[in-house]
C-alpha cells in the first residue's frame, strides 16, 4: 500500500532499524556511571551526539536529545524567552508555524507576554522585510520554520537570521521538515527537529542551542542533556536517530532530485486530469518530496477515505477532515482554497509507478465525489442554474432580478461553495449572489473560489446564525 504521508511520519529507515536492534544490547546502562556498561553506553551516546551535531551544523556540546520534537520546540522557545526576560517579553512568529510553535506562542501570550504573527503570501512564504519590521527593542525571541509542513514552501531563514542578528534577537528554527535534506542555512540561534520525520524512531527530538545564546532551562534542574531534557536518555533510540539521519543525508542529493521529478509530475498532471484544482505552495522554493493541492467542490474527508480504500495514504488540511471543522491555519494564512485539500509527501524510495497509479485513481475518485455532492454542471438555458439552486438551496429573489440569496446555513464544506457556483451560473453579468453560511471554511473558500473563477468578492457581514458573503459576477 503506497504511503504518501512522510511529512507526518516517515517509515523507519533500514539503518535506524539495524542501529536500534544493535544498540539494545549495548546501550541499556546509565551513561553517567563509570563502570564498564556505563562507559559503553556513554560511548554510544557521545558518538550519536557527534553524528547528529555534524548533520545539524553545530558543536556536539550545543546539541541535546529530547523526548520528542514537540518537547524540543517547547524547551527551545520557553528556555530562550526565559533567558532573555530582562530584554522583554515580545515574541515574533510566522503565521504558518507548526502547531507546537503556535501553542507555545499562545501560552506565552496568555501568561502576559506579547506576540506578533508575521503574515505570509499566497505561496506560504514570509517577506524578510516584513519579518524584520516586526522586531522591536523588547523582542526576546523570533521563530521561523525552515520549511512548511503542509505546503512545502521553504522560508528565507538566512535573510531573516541576518535581520535578527542586526537587531540582537536570537532566531529559533523549527527544522523538522527540512533537516533530512540538508543543514539549515543562516546564522540561526536555536534549532529543533524530530527524528521520526526523517525515518528515525519516534520519541527522539533534537535541540541545538548556540553557545552565545542566553538560555534558561525550564522546570526542576536535571544533570542530563545540559539540563534541557530531564530524564534517562533512550540511548538505543538516540543511536538509531543519529544513524538514520546520517544515512538519509548520504543519499539526500540523489533522492531529492528523483523525488522532485515525481512531485513535478504530480504538480503538472493533477491540473490536467482533474478540473478545478489549485496547487498551493511555492512552485520552486520548496521541499523536494511534498506537494499540496485542493480540489474545488470536494468533501476532503470523503476523498481521503476513498483514497485509503484505493490503498493510498495521504493527509489533508481541509476543514472537512478535521474534528474542529475549521481549515488548517496554514491554508487560512495563505488565503487559498481549503476544500478537497490533499497533501502528498513521498517517502524515500517511492517508485514512479505508485505516483502514476495515484494520478489515475485520483481522477475518477474526484469525479465520483463531485457527482455525489451535486457539483455544478453546465446550465441548460438562461437562468436554469439559478432556478435549480433556488429549488435545492433556498435561493430567494433579492433587490431585483440581479440579486439572489443562497441560504446555506447549517450546511458544511463544500456545500456553500457548490451552491454559490450553481446559483452564479444563472446570474447575469453584474448580478450579485449572497451566500448565507455558518461553516468556518466558507470564510476562506468563497474568496478563493472568486479568485479561481475571476469573480468579484464584495466582502462579508454578520447575519443571524452566520455570515453573509457577497459575490458579483464579472463574466
Amino acid at each position: 500500500m503506497p504511503y504518501f504521508d512522510a511529512a507526518s511520519s516517515a517509515p523507519l529507515h533500514p539503518v535506524a532499524r539495524q542501529a536500534l536492534q544493535a544498540s539494545l544490547d549495548e546501550g541499556w546502562a546509565d551513561p553517567a556511571r563509570l563502570y564498564r556498561e556505563g562507559r559503553r553506553a556513554r560511548l554510544l551516546l557521545d558518538a550519536a551526539r557527534e553524528a547528529a551535531a555534524e548533520a545539524v551544523g553545530c558543536r556536539p556540546d550545543e546539541l541535546s536529545f529530547t523526548g520528542s520534537g514537540t518537547q524540543a520546540v517547547h524547551s527551545g522557545i520557553y528556555g530562550s524567552l526565559s533567558g532573555r526576560r530582562r530584554v522583554g517579553r515580545h515574541l515574533v512568529v510566522s503565521a504558518v508555524e507548526h502547531s507546537s510553535v503556535l501553542h507555545s506562542a499562545a501560552s506565552h501570550e496568555a501568561a502576559g507576554g506579547s506576540l506578533t504573527e508575521v503574515a505570509v503570501d499566497r505561496t506560504g512564504r514570509v517577506s524578510p522585510d516584513a519579518y524584520a519590521a516586526a522586531l522591536r527593542p523588547d523582542t526576546a525571541l523570533a521563530a521561523l520554520q525552515s520549511a512548511n509542513h503542509e505546503v512545502g514552501t521553504l522560508q528565507p531563514v538566512a535573510e531573516v537570521a541576518e535581520a535578527c542578528r542586526a537587531a540582537g534577537v536570537p532566531l529559533f528554527v523549527d527544522a523538522a521538515q527540512s533537516l533530512a535534506w540538508g543543514p539549515v542555512e543562516g546564522a540561526w540561534s536555536i534549532l529543533a527537529a524530530s527524528a521520526h520525520k526523517w525515518g528515525g524512531p519516534a520519541g527522539v527530538g533534537l535541540l541545538a542551542v548556540r553557545k552565545r545564546v542566553r538560555f534558561a532551562p525550564q522546570g526542576p534542574p536535571d544533570e542530563r542533556e545540559s539540563g534541557r531534557a530531564p530524564g534517562f536518555e533512550n540511548i538505543p533510540a538516540i543511536v538509531a536517530a543519529a544513524a538514520s539521519l546520517r544515512a538519509v543525508r548520504a543519499e539526500a542529493e540523489a533522492e531529492a532530485a528523483r523525488l522532485r521529478e515525481l512531485v513535478d509530475l504530480i504538480r503538472a498532471r493533477v491540473v490536467e486530469v482533474v478540473p478545478d484544482v489549485e496547487v498551493v505552495g511555492d512552485p520552486v522554493r520548496r521541499l523536494p518530496h511534498l506537494v499540496t493541492f485542493s480540489c474545488l467542490y470536494v468533501d476532503g474527508e470523503t476523498l481521503l477515505h476513498e483514497l485509503d480504500r484505493a490503498e493510498f495514504s495521504v493527509s489533508s488540511g481541509s476543514s472537512c477532515t478535521s474534528s474542529t471543522l475549521t481549515p488548517s491555519h496554514v491554508l487560512r494564512a495563505m488565503g487559498v482554497l481549503s476544500e478537497g485539500n490533499v497533501r502528498v509527501s513521498l517517502p524515500l524510495g517511492t517508485p514512479a509507478e505508485d505516483v502514476e497509479r495515484f494520478l489515475d485513481v485520483l481522477t475518477w475518485l474526484v469525479t465520483a465525489v463531485r457527482t455525489k455532492l451535486g457539483a455544478p454542471v453546465a446550465a441548460s438555458g438562461p437562468g436554469a442554474a439559478a432556478r435549480d439552486a433556488g429549488v435545492e438551496a433556498g435561493v430567494e429573489a433579492g433587490t431585483g432580478a440581479e440579486e439572489f440569496t443562497v441560504d446555506s446555513l447549517g450546511r458544511l464544506c463544500p456545500i456553500p461553495v457548490i451552491e454559490l457556483a450553481r446559483a452564479m451560473e444563472g446570474v447575469p453579468v453584474g448580478g450579485v449572489v449572497t451566500v448565507l453560511a455558518d461553516d468556518e471554511a466558507a470564510r476562506l473558500d468563497i474568496p478563493a473560489w472568486c479568485e479561481m473563477r475571476d469573480q468579484e468578492y464584495l466582502g462579508e457581514h454578520p447575519v443571524d446564525g452566520g455570515t453573509a458573503y457577497r459575490v458579483r459576477r464579472r463574466s
